[in-house]
């Protein structure tokens, strides 16, 4: 039996990805230009709020006010991230970066990861001591600096609410500074309890349960850039359901070589061979089926190979 590919249809395959790259797959979609505004603004508004918080927590004696500043350090960093992604997601191919820079936001959120609970672990290590050697916290200076993150971590969500429901990334901006507040709002709480009673163990106890909320989400970020790093398939991505969607498409009698991968935090990229026995349905067929791609499965770059026959290599590995 001659096994052969069809190389002259693979350029027409090419354009599928291209096509799919100038649309944006759907549910990642940029984020729309007057929204680099609003995340510039959030990270300046975090990380000056870092340095207060900071500032105070020291004069207070409050590990729970650093903590918390350790909880926004994170807001600044993951909305830097986020807004790294969908400038660098901009930048044209080159010779030497085929696909982009894109990729660069999975380094810079595996960075963020190990940095976040490097230092929340110092933050939970001092959390302990203090129990065993506890220190009067200000209460009220602890009640005072965690209601100006109510305010703060409100008004950043506030920035992103009008475009929650159009792009996942701004979603994702807007649902971390909404819980934020909350977290502050537990703050405040706790500087009550301590400016009335006068329990000092109540502040290394909001630290340990503020590390606890830092280490799960900072734990999702860490597994989520490696995997992305190793080229797992996206979690969004059914793959089953994605090799069922192309084998059920009409005259493929065969799907094989099926590889999904992220490109960036934001993308995601495909390729996979059809065997098609009565040869290259056309144009048409490939630009269909990188449409529903993009549209059922979020993938914006579909590389689909046409053969009119499974290769050699394919028809040894399933003996």
């Amino acid at each position: 039996m001659t096994h052969s590919h069809d190389h002259d249809h693979h350029g027409h395959a090419s354009h599928a990805a291209d096509h799919g790259h100038d649309h944006g797959p759907v549910g990642h979609a940029h984020v729309p230009q007057d929204f680099g505004k609003a995340f510039a603004l959030g990270i300046a508004l975090n990380a000056a709020f870092v340095v207060i918080e900071v500032s105070y927590g020291v004069l207070a004696h409050s590990v729970a006010l650093i903590a918390d500043a350790g909880h926004n350090l994170s807001d600044a960093l993951g909305l830097a991230v986020a807004w790294a992604a969908v400038v660098l997601a901009r930048r044209k191919p080159t010779s030497r970066f085929t696909y982009g820079l894109g990729g660069t936001s999975i380094l810079a959120a595996l960075f963020n990861a190990i940095f976040l609970l490097v230092v929340t672990g110092g933050l939970t290590w001092e959390a302990i001591r203090r129990f065993t050697e506890p220190q009067p916290a200000a209460g009220g200076t602890v009640m005072i600096v965690a209601a100006c993150g109510i305010v703060l971590n409100g008004f950043c969500a506030w920035l992103f609410a009008s475009g929650r429901k159009g792009d996942l990334n701004v979603r994702g901006a807007y649902l971390h500074m909404a819980a934020d507040a909350l977290v502050s709002l537990g703050v405040v709480g706790g500087g009550l309890i301590i400016l009335v009673t006068g329990w000092a163990w109540v502040d290394p106890l909001m630290t340990l349960v503020i590390s606890i909320v830092i280490v799960r989400g900072t734990w999702s970020l860490l597994t989520g850039a490696v995997s992305m790093s190793l080229g797992a398939v996206p979690p969004n991505v059914d793959l089953m359901r994605l090799r069922a969607f192309l084998h059920e498409l009409p005259g493929v009698a065969d799907v094989h070589d099926l590889h999904v991968w992220s490109l960036s935090t934001t993308e995601t990229a495909m390729t996979c061979h059809l065997v098609l026995p009565d040869g290259h349905p056309g144009d048409a067929f490939i630009e269909r089926v990188a449409d529903e791609i993009r549209n059922r499965f979020e993938i914006g770059h579909a590389t689909l190979q046409i053969e009119k026959a499974p290769s050699p290599e394919h028809i040894d590995r399933a003996c």
